[in-house]
């Protein structure tokens, strides 16, 4: 009887084991959905943006039973990149990949996607919906590499409050640079010095938004849209003019300089929200944060442009999506789908709402979440439309070039260099050398010749 006991203890125990494995494993294929096709999804966002993305994913999972996206966050967009690159024809790469807007040639050239321009045309998929600066960015020859996704757009940001408790006139929405200096000279003088009326960041972007808007290409090629890159220009007529505005700004000590990275970021806009920055320019994203820090009114405009110019429009900033060529056809046509599903107006708005990027789908501005924004906040309209006001050209269309970071480490060190007294034309053609030489190098690395 002992052992019959010792028996039954033993296939209850296997029984009860059998049922937490099959429950835990049983859960497991439920979520990825019995029969689905599970599409792992490499992503970068972090706080509400992944919060947003964690919640499209559910949704489109929840819409159909044939796939299931499982978004898995990769690091830093940098990390990112590395590991798509060497995971790329193995088990363990994504379906889906996102990946930051510097890498577009890199990623290109690796040829590790299937470009998404094959399932539009397959599906007869109406691309004109999107944003067509946006779309520019990430297409080569015509056709559409990836999709565009998290998408900024550089804005001048100033205090609305302030500037109507000094009795300053507000800058139009397209500003020139005088317009920008008038406002930060008197900032600066009806304040007493209590309040630096502007700053720049040392930024690489930045810098590429100066010639962008100025409808000047900064590589040869046509910012490498026809050919590979041989060549930079930092020295044009553009560059020259955003450099000697802003240097006028410094000598006059109506600009204060944070200087670069994160770091600088985090200092300007807490000097903006803490009453004691008048006016800055950065990243559109940045409005959720600006709108939810501050009581005072939130003023945007344009990105500035040199007087007796018209603005061309500046590019974007941000990340695409991409479909891994490496993976069976039904796992890229699942990527396919929930690249659909983010791009429709109703996820857009809903992303632009949660996240402060901006819904690249036209129809998202008659959705009634961002109609609802607009008449709390008129102001987060302004980064739309002025990506709407813009005709995508090689200039404001980004630079199809690789060694973009190795571009804007250059282009930061002459901005620096200038900002501290250094000459405007001798630091930036030190670093046009220097980046010339890059390509050089990495031309001849890469056999890329053209033909």
């Amino acid at each position: 009887m002992a052992v019959k006991l010792e028996t039954r203890l033993w296939w209850c125990w296997l029984s009860g084991l059998l049922l937490i494995v099959t429950l835990t494993f049983g859960l497991g294929t439920t979520a990825y959905g019995a029969g689905r096709t599970k599409i792992v999804f490499w992503h970068e966002m972090t706080g509400p943006a992944q919060a947003q993305l964690m919640t499209d994913a559910k949704a489109f999972n929840a819409s159909q039973s044939k796939y299931e996206v499982v978004p898995e966050f990769e690091g830093s967009y940098n990390e990112a990149v590395q590991k798509i690159l060497h995971t790329h024809g193995t088990s363990a790469a994504p379906a889906l990949f996102q990946s930051m807007d510097v890498s577009t040639a890199q990623l290109y050239h690796a040829n590790v996607a299937t470009p998404v321009q094959k399932f539009i045309d397959a599906d007869h998929y109406d691309v004109s919906q999107i944003s067509s600066v946006a779309r520019a960015f990430y297409s080569q020859n015509g056709k559409q590499i990836s999709m565009p996704f998290n998408t900024s757009q550089p804005v001048l940001y100033y205090n609305a409050s302030l500037l109507k408790r000094l009795g300053i006139k507000a800058p139009p929405v397209n500003p020139t640079y005088s317009d920008i200096t008038r406002v930060a000279k008197a900032i600066t003088a009806k304040s007493n010095g209590k309040v630096k009326g502007l700053t720049v960041e040392v930024y690489g972007w930045l810098f590429e938004q100066f010639m962008a808007n100025g409808n000047t290409v900064m590589a040869n090629q046509n910012n490498g849209r026809s050919g590979y890159p041989t060549t930079v220009d930092f020295t044009s007529t553009a560059t020259q003019k955003a450099m000697a505005w802003i240097r006028e700004n410094i000598q006059a000590k109506d600009f204060i300089d944070f200087g670069a990275g994160s770091q600088a970021e985090s200092n300007e806009i807490a000097a903006f929200l803490a009453g004691k920055l008048g006016m800055f320019v950065q990243s559109s994203a940045y409005i959720s944060q600006l709108l939810a820090g501050t009581k005072d009114q939130l003023g945007i405009t344009y990105y500035p442009h040199a007087d007796g110019t018209k603005a061309n429009g500046v590019s974007i900033g941000g990340a695409s999506l991409w479909i891994a060529n490496s993976q069976p056809k039904n796992v890229q046509q699942g990527a396919w789908q929930f690249i659909k599903y983010v791009m429709t107006p109703q996820a857009q708005a809903a992303w632009q709402k949660a996240t402060g990027y901006l819904a690249l789908n036209q129809k998202s501005q008659h959705q009634a979440i961002l109609k609802q924004l607009y008449a709390k906040q008129p102001v987060a309209k302004v980064p739309s439309e002025q990506l709407a006001a813009a005709t995508a050209n090689p200039a404001n269309s980004g630079i199809f070039m690789e060694g973009l970071l190795q571009e804007r480490t250059l282009t930061q060190t002459a901005m620096a260099t200038i900002y501290n007294g250094g000459n405007i034309t001798s630091a930036l053609k030190t670093a046009e050398t220097s980046m010339n030489q890059y390509l050089a190098n990495n031309n001849r690395a890469n056999q890329y010749t053209n033909h």
